[in-house]
């Protein structure tokens, strides 16, 4: 095979230990390899880009292991060309397997051009995709908290939430502070309700009679304790990621134009596929990466079931909840799409649909620096006009009429 890159570099790395592979040219055409096993502190890394500067290395191509890629690349990135490969695309033939092996075999890989590189962000990005998903994870974490606050409440026979729709309201949580302060009187507690919530204070008085008991005001005040920390950390996180994203904030604008994605929405897309669609060349090798496309799986002549790849968990995650937002919206083509699709294909794909409908538009607009132009309800009536007809003509047969079609220009 032809050699691509003259000097690269393959790392095993591992926790505690990276172990380097060297590929240069040699005397007589011939390829040299030298190997050496570094530290994984921040003082052996350096050793390390220096030895990588030293030697003359151009390309080097390590294995996306769990998290321990992230400082090899960070401080070899300013120093070399750095790839983070698929661990997928790294199956070594049958034979030994040790860290040597590993590096020689990913040096080698490198080398010939056989793998691609794995897409990581600027540093910029990192730093803002770093606090969307810890931002995501605290608040599925108040969700979550919130859930065990009503078993609780159930399992003493509190019927709160049967009554008010937000048992974390202003109301609710008066009537939960209380509780847990040791006020049993239903009508005491009742009273406590404000606004409209007070027009239901008969039905709070049968639903606040139960059986609280000590403990449950013990686990009461402890889950409303946690929920107050999670909504300070989740406020915190909010003002440090409206500082980092100031110099994005015309493409959030951008992307709030398209129907189900907010700020919190728009963020998140950022944080995980950043601003430059260079990167990634078209809107299909972009779906592609972020599995959000039917995969492709041809063999002797045939087209089997090419079932979708496995994308990033948390963009698919934000894509999903942009999904059914935007299907839920009225006289839009989003909302066209996905009720189109529900019917015929189920719940799952028409939201895999309408999620990649949803990509597909961000990496358009993120590289025109254009708005949303949204299509309309009527577009898939609009492109295939006579099939829409027909299926309308079958439609009204099904219910026992008899149509009979007419040209507008001949009538």
């Amino acid at each position: 095979m032809n050699v691509i890159v003259e000097r690269c570099c393959g790392l095993d790395v591992h926790k505690d230990l990276v172990v380097a592979c060297v590929r240069s040219p040699g005397p007589a055409r011939e390829r040299e390899q030298v190997t050496r096993s570094f530290g994984a502190t921040t003082a052996d890394l350096l050793g390390l880009r220096d030895w990588l500067v030293e030697m003359g290395v151009t390309l080097v191509g390590m294995e996306s292991t769990g998290v321990y890629w992230k400082p090899v690349y960070y401080i070899l990135e300013d120093a070399v060309d750095c790839w983070v490969l698929n661990a997928r695309h790294l199956r070594n033939v049958p034979g030994r397997k040790t860290d040597v092996a590993g590096a020689e075999w990913i040096a080698q890989l490198v080398e010939h051009g056989l793998v691609r590189p794995s897409f990581v962000p600027p540093k910029e990005i990192r730093e803002l995709r770093n606090l969307t998903r810890y931002r995501r994870a605290q608040i599925e974490e108040r969700s979550r908290e919130a859930q065990r606050l009503d078993k609780i409440l159930q399992d003493a026979g509190i019927k709160l939430s049967s009554v008010a729709s937000e048992i974390l309201g202003v109301s609710g949580r008066r009537m939960l502070e209380a509780l847990v302060a040791g006020t049993r009187d239903p009508e005491i507690l009742a009273d406590l309700a404000k606004g409209v919530l007070r027009k239901k204070i008969p039905a709070l008085k049968e639903a606040l009679e139960g059986r609280f008991g000590p403990h449950h005001a013990l686990l009461v005040g402890q889950v409303l304790a946690k929920l107050d920390f999670l909504d300070e950390a989740i406020s915190n996180l909010s003002d440090e990621i409206d500082r980092v994203i100031a110099p994005f904030d015309s493409q959030v604008r951008v992307l709030r134009t398209i129907p189900g994605v907010e700020r919190r929405t728009a963020e998140e897309l950022i944080a995980e596929i950043g601003v430059d669609m260079a990167r990634f060349g078209s809107a299909a090798r972009l779906a592609s990466w972020a599995g959000m496309c039917p995969g492709h799986h041809e063999s002797a002549g045939k087209q089997r079931t090419g079932k979708t790849r496995p994308g990033p968990k948390w963009l698919q995650r934000t894509l999903t909840e942009a999904a059914k937002a935007a299907g839920r919206t009225k006289g839009t083509y989003l909302g066209a799409q996905y009720s189109r699709l529900r019917g015929r294909r189920g719940m799952s794909k028409a939201t895999k649909a309408v999620g990649h409908s949803i990509l597909v538009a961000c990496f358009h607009m993120l590289d025109a620096g254009a708005v949303y132009s949204d299509l309309g309800p009527d577009w898939f009536g609009r492109m295939r006009p006579q099939q829409h007809a027909r299926r309308l003509v079958h439609q009204l047969e099904a219910l026992g009429y008899s149509v009979e079609l007419t040209e507008k220009g001949a009538a």
